[in-house]
């Protein structure tokens, strides 16, 4: 199959608390979160090295927050990965605690 024909798709897994990468029909990264009030915390996120440079990080990243807001929901980024790629992208810092929130 080549590079171009592999679909790169992200879900959230209500049940294992986590949005998924799928690169194929493979897992290739997560990001945990947790939700308390109207709060979604990202805890932690990691993709598979097997899959480096292939901005599988990004698209989840953008996919995860994205749903996120669309849900109406408030990010707090507790995961380094996650607080970084906020950092480069402040379109979505009216979102985010500690940017557009002040708490």
């Amino acid at each position: 199959m080549s590079e171009q024909a592999v679909a790169t798709t992200v879900v959230r897994n209500d049940s294992q608390h986590r949005y998924e990468v799928w690169y194929g029909n493979s897992l290739a990264g997560f990001t945990e979160y947790r939700e308390r009030d109207n709060d979604t915390v990202f805890i932690h996120t990691e993709v598979d090295s097997a899959f480096g440079g292939k901005g599988l990080g990004s698209a989840l990243a953008r996919r995860a927050i994205e749903d996120v807001i669309g849900r109406g929901r408030v990010i707090v980024a507790r995961c380094p990965f996650i607080k970084a790629w906020l950092d480069k992208h402040p379109d979505y810092d009216e979102h985010v605690v500690g940017k557009g929130i002040k708490r």
